[in-house]
């Protein structure tokens, strides 16, 4: 199992107001979950009139599969001619086949029964 996540930040120019802001952050959260396959959300200062953070997590079977979703919900984000993205981070993580490296999940509760 793997676990992507990405933080977009998004500069807004013309922004003049929370409202003009909120309206270009919900479009492209909007934008992002009708095209894909990912969880987003607000995150950081939600009272900057220009400047947005937005992070983006993907679970997948495979690493490419979440190193495609990250790059086309950047790529996505790249192209919104309302904002300019100014910094971008991300990573993947692999938590073992079926999360099996995840601990004190209900595996270990098998293990203890297993105990003499």
């Amino acid at each position: 199992m793997y676990v992507g996540i990405a933080r977009i930040v998004i500069h807004i120019p013309w922004a003049r107001s929370l409202k003009d802001r909120r309206s270009v952050v919900r479009s492209l959260k909007d934008r992002l979950r009708a095209r894909m396959r990912v969880s987003v959300a607000e995150v950081g200062d939600v009272e900057s009139w220009q400047i947005a953070n937005l992070g983006v997590a993907v679970v997948a079977r495979e690493r490419p599969r979440c190193d495609e979703a990250l790059a086309q919900a950047i790529s996505i984000a790249r192209s919104l001619p309302e904002a300019v993205v100014t910094d971008v981070r991300s990573e993947v993580q692999s938590f073992g086949r079926a999360g099996e490296t995840l601990r004190d999940g209900i595996e270990s509760l098998a293990d203890e029964d297993d105990s003499p």
